[in-house]
């Protein structure tokens, strides 16, 4: 047997090399603020990238601490973050969102604005140290009863939302951040959360190449150096395994017919959709054999028994001949091109204070972004994306409201910790405000009981469906016509109140926006 100058054989090497690829495809997570012993030795051991969730986050100080500490084990490390913007944030989960998120973004319709939110949100990533954002969703709202996707799409028009899609892309790319469209094929026309089971989209060939795909399209015309997969079963395209397993969407759709040559992730592959089905160590092994690059895990696993469990499952698979070695050895190599890319992109924005690239904006959009930041885009485009009716017999409020807060369970891509409503700004502007979260049949009387004689304002998300929402409107609006009504999810049903202001999403800046409506500017 060969001995290589190492003092290893021929045969360890193989070894050496299968396990590297192994660890190289997986995106895992961990938990705390600082970096465990574990993943900095699994870096070491040939881990290419982390996802990075809120729990990780606690200032963008402690947050440049670490990623500067992941690279010390590896400097070219993939740092991820499922950081959209709007309702999905990670940078800002105790706060809420600093920019709206898409549905906002698609309200206006101005591309240039798109543009230039997704470049400031990826400056501050890239300042972080952050190189790989799981964004934009390009997914079409075609389905107004989605659980899951609703105000993270840009709308329910595919040409809208193609358009963003790539003004998204090629934003926070210019900023140095490689974007990660989602969810492919597309997960708008579903009425299931992939985080709890599997979705199934019912639509023939010619409806998904003009709604589903549209985007997707747009965003490899835009250069996104990665698009994420979706847990749900296309019969059309697949009739027997969801797009993350499939290589007929995965290497014939998406690599074959779109040609599309970037780095394929996986969504979370602990989401029940995968998990409760297939288990994650299977799964993993079919996602890299259908085509997928990386395998993202960690936003409830979080360990190294996972990494562990998952390498040992793809070197497994290679070794009893179910995946072939070329496969992972591609998927792998994906990797570090992406990482390659994104340590070339950093070290020119870096330089160059802009990080563009060859998908970066045009000058004068560059221009335009560097203005309009100057006084907090996200602001600006929070404020332009509200639809205010029955503003013109409104007078703002001089007293302190009661702010009755309707909350429906939350999404698991949305978590529980993000605060949202307007409750916060308007306690600033109007200081004696008082607030509370109210559910279920009750809720009307409850809210009528605890306000008392002062102004109500509630706050609803996705009011069309939620019938206990419609219901307690009713109660509020039958009682109280002077109710002030603000929507801050998908805006599908009739305005009514005193006053209603769709914001068009539940971030931060989108509850500032609508209380100085409320209470004046």
């Amino acid at each position: 047997m060969t001995t290589l100058a190492s003092g290893t054989t021929a045969s360890d090497s193989v070894k050496d090399g299968l396990t590297r690829d192994a660890l190289t495809v997986l995106q895992p997570g961990f938990p705390g603020t600082t970096a465990p012993d574990w993943l900095l030795r699994r870096l070491g051991e040939g881990l290419a990238s982390v996802g990075l969730f809120g729990r990780n986050i606690a200032s963008p100080e402690q947050l440049a601490s670490l990623t500067a500490q992941l690279r010390s084990e590896r400097d070219d490390v993939l740092v991820a973050i499922d950081e959209e913007g709007g309702d999905v944030t990670r940078l800002e989960a105790r706060t809420g969102s600093s920019f709206p998120g898409n549905h906002a973004l698609g309200a206006v319709d101005d591309v240039d604005l798109t543009r230039a939110v997704a470049h400031e949100l990826g400056r501050r990533l890239a300042e972080c140290g952050v190189n790989l954002n799981w964004a934009p969703s390009a997914d079409v709202n075609s389905n107004p009863s989605n659980p899951v996707i609703g105000v993270r799409s840009f709308g329910a028009d595919p040409d809208l939302v193609a358009r963003h899609t790539a003004a998204y892309v090629t934003g926070l790319q210019a900023a140095g951040v490689a974007a990660c469209t989602k969810h492919f094929p597309g997960h708008g026309d579903t009425a299931v959360d992939s985080h709890h089971a599997l979705p199934r989209i019912d639509a023939d060939l010619s409806v998904l190449e003009q709604r589903e795909l549209l985007p997707f399209r747009a965003a490899i015309a835009a250069g996104s150096r990665a698009v994420m997969s979706a847990h749900i079963l296309v019969p059309t395209l697949d009739p027997d395994h969801p797009a993350t397993l499939s290589s007929r969407i995965l290497t014939d759709l998406l690599r074959g017919r779109l040609g599309y040559d970037g780095l394929i992730v996986t969504d979370g592959m602990e989401m029940q959709a995968i998990a409760a089905t297939y288990g994650i160590e299977r799964g993993s092994v079919l996602a890299i054999a259908a085509g997928a690059d990386a395998i993202c895990v960690g936003g409830g696993l979080a360990d190294d028994e996972t990494v562990r469990r998952l390498r040992d499952a793809l070197v497994g698979a290679v070794r009893s001949g179910e995946l072939p070695e070329e496969r992972l050895a591609e998927a792998a190599e994906r990797v570090r091109g992406l990482a390659r890319w994104a340590t070339s992109a950093s070290e020119a924005g870096a330089h160059a204070g802009s990080g563009a690239d060859s998908g970066s904006a045009s000058a004068p959009a560059q221009a335009a972004t560097a203005d309009v930041t100057r006084v907090d885009i996200g602001l600006v485009a929070a404020r332009r994306a509200l639809t205010v009716t029955g503003a013109e017999d409104f007078t703002p409020l001089t007293e302190p409201p009661y702010v009755a807060l309707l909350t429906p369970v939350a999404n698991i891509a949305v978590g529980n910790e993000t605060p949202w409503g307007v409750a916060a700004e308007l306690q600033r502007r109007l200081p004696g405000t008082e607030t509370a979260g109210f559910a279920g049949a009750d809720a009307g009387r409850e809210i009528l009981a605890a306000a008392g004689a002062r102004r109500v304002v509630v706050v609803v998300r996705d009011e069309h469906r939620h019938p206990w929402m419609a219901s307690t409107l009713d109660t509020l609006l039958a009682a109280r016509p002077d109710t002030v009504v603000v929507e801050m999810g998908v805006p599908q049903a009739p305005p009514r109140g005193a006053l209603h202001i769709a914001t068009h999403g539940a971030a931060r800046v989108c509850g500032h926006a609508a209380a100085e409506v409320i209470a004046g500017r």
